[in-house]
């Protein structure tokens, strides 16, 4: 590929570090040419590793320099443009706008911080960053936290990629560090810009604590700026002005962390330092602030410490800590070493960065209409329409990896967030007209929306977007469905309609569904029994299952019987629930367990269920992922679920389940994997319930085979959706 990189150029410390490493991989699988708007190290430093590198003096005026910016885009002739820093960035998007070249930014720092500390720097270059960012067409986060901070912000998760700084760690000793003499000074270190984000006021305050309870401490600061002159003073008036070493600009970064017994960072906002990566290059055992994507390098007590920003009690301790216990250094320096070489490599941060090159190309490729709009009941916390929708955008990655989608959800920056795709509120009509004239696919996405159970104007509103999608150019599925009930006769007659001249393909996920759909008269579409999208999603690791059951206090040495209960008109079977409970823990010694499918408003009525117990229970007062409540549930012995994807959770787990049935979809559900093990939730009766407890019991057996005809069923789904793009785009 051709890739242009735009900087600053003014770079310093990680920054610099950052993009003359990216650019010398980049070069080894691609045509790299480094732009830098100012003359300084980077422009000395890149021709030196033998990178393309062109410069312009900041000092020739932005006119000037935007030509310059031109000539050099007409001359090498990108496919992608990326920028480093605001003044890059806002040349980029100018360039962007008359040339027509994709450009993308890496966001190294929240732009809000920027300029803190500087008013008129932030209402200068922070507005004009601000407007830049707006424009650009991709971003580079360098940590989790950063891509979640921009989603926030209003940035279109789809336009964001998550790449974690890297460092080249293939010259590195394995050795670790020899222990010191006990009377040796033990160096605290931090090497960063003197400016107050950093926050080195908390640390200094955090040394003085530390320092009169050990007097071998010294602390070195490394690095330069605006608030070097107040930091001094800090010292004086702390008292540690002969222990701290204020060292300026550090040349060789990697001798410095060498003679560093603690590397320290208090910053109140990061993205993922290179500083942490650097001193891990060393063997350094490292303390910092959890902010930005500092956790997922240094997990407190196992790759280092952290404190919370500004909590400079804390900070003291940690140091203490650290300072008095080698054994420890070593053991937390030899930790975040294996961690900083195994997952933070420069190869790595390489690698990923290419794919997202690629990645824009191919989407740059892309003309005309592409993407789906999905329609369903997501962003209200249950934790199966989120499973649900999930599936669904994994299926249709599987054909199309780059396909841009649209989802329909109570909560779009939640939605937008935990499955990333671009995402707004469900009842937002001109926004949802707007996606369906770009899109090439409305997905109605699962779960039971055509019905009237819960309200006519429901169902109404999910046939409006059938309607509109078929009338604005769009192929329409019903994904996995669950149709009905559908009881009044003028809703049954609406409905017919609307699905006979609307949808391409239905696909159903249970019987009951095919048969109402032959009732009300539906023959146009075509017609596919399948299966839920949820019961092909993978169950969370052992590991993680082992620790969601330790953090709601689930033994893992006892037998279990889970209970997965809501709230429901007519529904007053609590004493019989407990009944059975009570029953199933003195007779097989199944220890009782509540778990709530929707969050938080299932609760309350496990909550309340447990209190009538006189035997030992569980109450899982955690929101859990479809991941893991799929591998909590498969872990149960015994699952009686009044929600529909409790059943399905544990059955595609092989759990045997028990219905406790308020809607014609759980009976449904447990007719299609052949059993009849289910109970009306309308006067509930406690033998009945113990008496279907000791029948499964008795049978001792997993729900293999159930499992795996679930399983095979789903793929139709995905069959279905293929078939449908490819008629699509010929």
């Amino acid at each position: 590929m051709r890739i242009m990189l735009f900087a600053a150029g003014g770079d310093i410390g990680g920054g610099k570090t950052h993009i003359l490493s990216l650019a010398k991989e980049l070069s080894k699988e691609n045509d790299l040419r480094l732009v830098c708007f100012r003359k300084g190290a980077m422009s000395e430093e890149g021709p030196q590793m033998g990178i393309d590198t062109v410069y312009i003096d900041h000092r020739e005026g932005y006119p000037k320099t935007i030509r310059f910016a031109l000539e050099q885009v007409d001359s090498f002739r990108p496919q992608v443009i990326h920028c480093h820093g605001a003044k890059a960035n806002a040349i980029g998007v100018i360039v962007k706008k008359l040339r027509g070249v994709p450009v993308m930014t890496t966001v190294h720092s929240d732009p809000k911080l920027d300029y803190m500390g500087s008013p008129l720097r932030k209402y200068t270059f922070g507005v004009i960053n601000g407007w830049a960012l707006r424009r650009m067409d991709y971003y580079v986060a360098v940590a989790w936290r950063m891509r979640e901070l921009l989603i926030d912000r209003g940035f279109d998760a789809q336009k964001i990629f998550t790449v974690y700084n890297g460092l080249d760690f293939s010259d590195a000793s394995e050795e670790p560090r020899p222990f010191k003499d006990e009377s040796e000074p033990i160096v605290v270190g931090i090497a960063a810009r003197l400016n107050p984000v950093k926050d080195i006021p908390t640390l200094m305050k955090a040394f003085a604590i530390a320092r009169k309870e050990d007097e071998r401490l010294r602390l070195s600061i490394a690095g330069t700026g605006e608030e070097e002159e107040s930091l001094k003073k800090l010292a004086r008036e702390l008292g540690i002005e002969d222990v701290t070493v204020f060292e300026g600009w550090i040349g060789d970064i990697k001798a410095y962390f060498s003679r560093v017994d603690i590397n320290v960072l208090s910053s109140l906002s990061e993205t993922f330092p290179y500083s942490l990566l650097e001193g891990a290059y060393e063997h350094c055992p490292a303390i910092a602030s959890n902010v930005g994507g500092i956790p997922s390098l240094i997990i407190d007590g196992e790759t280092g410490l952290m404190f919370e920003a500004g909590d400079a009690e804390l900070f003291a301790r940690h140091i203490l800590r650290l300072a008095s216990d080698q054994k420890l250094r070593r053991t937390l320096a030899e930790a975040l070493f294996e961690k900083a070489r195994g997952e933070f490599s420069l190869e790595r941060m390489r690698a990923d960065q290419q794919r997202i090159y690629e990645t824009l190309a191919r989407r740059a490729a892309v003309k005309g209409r592409r993407g789906a709009v999905l329609c369903g009941a997501y962003g209200k916390g249950n934790v199966g329409d989120e499973a649900i929708l999930t599936a669904i955008l994994s299926s249709l990655r599987s054909l199309d990896a780059d396909m841009p989608f649209e989802v329909m959800s109570r909560d779009p920056k939640q939605t937008a967030k935990s499955h990333g795709v671009g995402s707004f509120y469900i009842f937002n009509v001109f926004r949802f007209l707007k996606a369906l004239r770009r899109s090439e696919l409305f997905v109605n996405g699962g779960g039971s929306l055509i019905q009237d159970i819960t309200s006519s104007r429901s169902l109404y509103f999910y046939l409006f977007t059938l309607w509109a999608a078929k009338k604005l150019g769009c192929r329409v599925i019903m994904y996995g469905c669950g149709i009905g009930p559908v009881i009044k006769p003028l809703d049954r007659k609406l409905a017919a309609k609307v699905l006979d001249s609307t949808a391409d393909i239905i696909t159903l996920r249970d019987s009951g569904s095919l048969e109402l759909l032959k009732e009300i008269g539906v023959k146009k579409p075509e017609i596919i029994r399948a299966a839920d999208p949820v019961v092909n999603l993978p169950a969370a690791s052992d590991a993680a299952v082992a620790a969601a059951f330790r953090e709601e206090g689930i033994p893992e040495d006892r037998p279990l019987i889970c209970f997965c209960l809501r709230k429901w008109p007519g529904f007053n079977g609590l004493e019989a629930v407990a009944a059975a409970a009570e029953h199933a823990f003195a007779r097989y010694g199944l220890v009782p367990v509540f778990f709530p499918i929707e969050y938080p408003e299932d609760l309350e009525i496990g909550k309340t269920a447990a209190g009538l117990l006189r035997c030992p229970s569980c109450v899982c007062v955690r929101k859990h992922g479809a991941s893991e409540a799929i591998g909590m549930l498969s872990r149960m012995d015994l699952v009686l679920g009044m929600r529909l994807h409790s059943l399905i959770f544990a059955t595609a787990g092989g759990a045997p389940v028990i219905g406790i049935s308020y809607d014609m979809k759980v009976d449904s559900f447990i007719r299609d994997i052949g059993s009849d093990a289910c109970l009306p939730a309308k006067d509930l009766k406690a033998e009945e319930l113990i008496a279907l407890i000791d029948r499964k019991m008795g049978e001792g057996k997993r729900n293999s085979e159930g499992c795996e005809a679930l399983k095979e069923l789903e793929k139709r789904n995905v069959s279905a959706a293929k078939r449908l793009l490819e008629e699509s785009r010929a």
